[in-house]
């Protein structure tokens, strides 16, 4: 209805320098211009020169483009033909959601792009541990080194371990452990809680021992022990400039904190990267605040201080009772 009723201001000359074609083109050309120019201004979308006037005129140049296309293939047979050049009207509106992904009916093109969005996620996830993997071996000529002094170091413990299995099994044969206080009693288990499968437990923590510990453990583990360290630290320099403070070292307590600040940020950001690779939602860790954390030493050491005090006071009163 709109087609038959709507009288395009444009000329066909205009409209091809509209669409920034010539005449002669393609079917094909012509869509994908329209396609580009329609991204380009339509309201919707977030290009910086979207613009609803611009994209009505290349709207209507693609209209009278297509009927000429359409009037200068009449006069060839075969309806497949003429039925290629019908004017139709393009979803342009597939192309500003879903960042363009996938094809078909609105929600079956949600469910493509939910997919598509997971394996974005994954190959970041890949994307970012392999840069954790190559700063960490930034030098390859070492490292390969490395990986050859500790797999040589590997087949000689494995080859002693060996020899070692061989001699305790013929000792066994020969009846030299017969003679050993624990004989026929069973190994002692890491756990005692009944709760605990012993088999699980034991597996575990030989692969704890042997260095298998996943990423984010470890992560969890230097942050706390951070945290921990940076706390005693801003303690103890609060402890040496003492009380009352004067204008220097008031000074030189706001430099301890700007070096405190700087530290936390480094740490939160370790708390950025242990939030990205620990699997579990619930142990993700929070940033840690720098005003927070020097309230706290300040509390800290306003309570050693009151220790102390009253420490000094029962002396006292002990030597005036001698």
């Amino acid at each position: 209805r709109m087609l038959s009723d709507y009288k395009p201001k444009n000329n066909v000359q205009d409209s091809y320098k509209i669409l920034d074609l010539e005449e002669g083109c393609s079917l094909d050309d012509v869509r994908n211009s329209y396609h580009n120019l329609a991204k380009k201004y339509h309201p919707d979308s977030s290009s910086g020169v979207a613009d609803s006037k611009a994209f009505i005129r290349v709207e209507e140049a693609y209209r009278v483009v297509l009927s000429d296309l359409s009037a200068k293939q009449k006069s060839d047979p075969g309806e497949e033909e003429e039925d290629q050049f019908k004017s139709k009207s393009l979803q342009h509106r597939h192309y500003l959601s879903f960042e363009g992904v996938g094809i078909g009916t609105p929600s079956q093109r949600e469910k493509q792009y939910m997919q598509f969005r997971v394996d974005r996620a994954t190959e970041q996830v890949l994307e970012y541990r392999q840069q954790r993997l190559e700063s960490r071996y930034a030098g390859s000529d070492l490292s390969r080194a490395k990986d050859v002094r500790q797999s040589k170091k590997v087949k000689i413990t494995q080859a002693v371990e060996r020899l070692v299995e061989d001699l305790i099994q013929e000792s066994m044969a020969k009846g030299d452990f017969d003679n050993l206080s624990g004989k026929g009693k069973p190994l002692q288990k890491f756990s005692h809680s009944p709760h605990i499968d012993p088999m699980t437990h034991n597996l575990n923590r030989i692969l704890i021992d042997n260095g298998y510990q996943p990423e984010w453990i470890l992560l969890q583990k230097e942050i706390r022990e951070t945290i921990e360290r940076l706390r005693k630290s801003i303690v103890a320099s609060r402890r040496k400039l003492g009380e009352p403070m004067t204008l220097s070292k008031q000074k030189q307590w706001a430099r301890i904190c700007e070096q405190f600040a700087e530290d936390i940020r480094k740490l939160n950001k370790r708390v950025d990267n242990f939030n990205l690779v620990v699997p579990i939602l619930s142990r993700q860790m929070v940033h840690f605040s720098t005003d927070k954390e020097i309230l706290r030493a300040q509390k800290t050491y306003e309570t050693v201080l009151e220790k102390v005090s009253a420490s000094d006071m029962k002396e006292n009163e002990g030597e005036e009772g001698k």
